[in-house]
């Protein structure tokens, strides 16, 4: 079997790759061209299977020739778009980039299966953003979308226009609406790594405080290492549908801070503070997924939980601030975070 991912070098991708691999995969998987190193997060999987079982290639889901070049070579089974510029506050300040990536990419990705071999299958990583969370309802696969974004905005005709190449030309096109999902992978300036890294940092002396916007914002929060397990098992699926992957808890911004620092025995108070410009132009206040057709028809369900998933953040970016504590001390790093503490010598 054959895949291929856009966006493996990101959280989802990554774990994607890691899961496919294991099953035996050939991996296909585009990287987006940086000036600065951006693979350290399959950078175990390229000294490992490169060039056996592991193929990248420089590309861009604005690139449509690149794009259909690639699956014409490839040939692949599956095809997985996770790429996107993914961060929601940032799609406010480029409504532009962020639209033509998560509109721009799939349709190209629909075209050129639909012109090479319509029996791919194709994933497109649809987002719980789409539904705006106006109302404290579980939502599901029969839910209304309010999108309150240009990400949320982008992503739901990314979600129609996979539906439409499903209806019109009988392919295989599938969306998985996947809620939050976190992990040690996740970007630092996604909130709960932010949350995860400065527990971290503050714990060994090299951050003073933690500055966050909305604290009441309700996320239903994953494991993103779970929620690859959701992808694949929806392109095994007898036929093409779409999916709401979910834990089917929520909690607020809030639970999460208080849950990483008492895992270092700090009070949040003493550290916590809120500024008006991390709050979105247009928030989303609550979001719970309802993942009971993914459970039963899937087989599939969530096998870390919000408190193991906290716990699993913590931990990991505690040993990272350890690390950062030494080689500031040595002079071989600055500080690149907010609120930083000079060491004595």
């Amino acid at each position: 079997m054959k895949a291929f991912i856009t966006g493996i070098n990101g959280q989802d991708g990554s774990y994607l790759a890691e899961l496919l691999i294991s099953k035996n995969y050939e991996v296909h998987g585009t990287i987006r061209r940086s000036s600065s190193i951006n693979t350290e997060k399959i950078d175990h999987l390229i000294s490992n299977h490169q060039g056996d079982n592991l193929f990248l290639y420089y590309s861009d889901l604005l690139d449509s020739s690149s794009l259909t070049n690639l699956i014409s070579k490839i040939r692949p089974n599956e095809v997985y778009n996770l790429a996107a510029q993914s961060h929601v506050a940032v799609s406010f300040q480029n409504p532009l980039f962020t639209t033509e990536t998560s509109t721009v990419g799939p349709l190209s990705l629909l075209e050129s299966i639909r012109n090479i071999d319509k029996d791919i299958k194709f994933y497109q990583a649809s987002s719980s953003e789409m539904y705006g969370g106006a109302e404290r309802v579980a939502l599901n696969e029969e839910s209304k979308f309010d999108p309150k974004s240009p990400y949320a905005a982008a992503k739901v005709f990314a979600y129609d226009i996979s539906k439409i190449y499903r209806e019109s030309y009988d392919m295989f096109a599938t969306n998985g609406i996947l809620f939050n999902h976190e992990s040690p992978r996740r970007g630092e300036t996604f909130v709960t790594r932010k949350i995860s890294k400065a527990v971290g940092r503050i714990s060994v002396g090299i951050q003073s405080k933690l500055t966050l916007g909305n604290l009441e914002a309700f996320r239903d929060w994953g494991f993103a290492g779970d929620y690859v397990e959701a992808m694949w098992r929806i392109l095994q699926h007898d036929k093409p549908e779409d999916w709401v992957i979910a834990t089917g808890e929520t909690h607020s911004v809030s639970e999460f801070v208080k849950e990483a620092f008492s895992y270092v025995d700090l009070e949040e108070s003493d550290y916590v503070a809120t500024s008006e410009k991390y709050y979105r132009p247009n928030e989303v206040e609550y979001l719970l997924g309802d993942p009971s057709k993914a459970e039963s028809t899937l087989g599939w369900k969530p096998n870390v939980m919000f408190k193991d998933l906290v716990k699993l953040m913590v931990e990991n970016d505690i040993k990272e601030a350890k690390k950062e504590y030494t080689l500031l001390k040595e002079g071989l790093i600055s500080p690149t975070w907010e609120h930083p503490l000079s060491i004595k010598n």
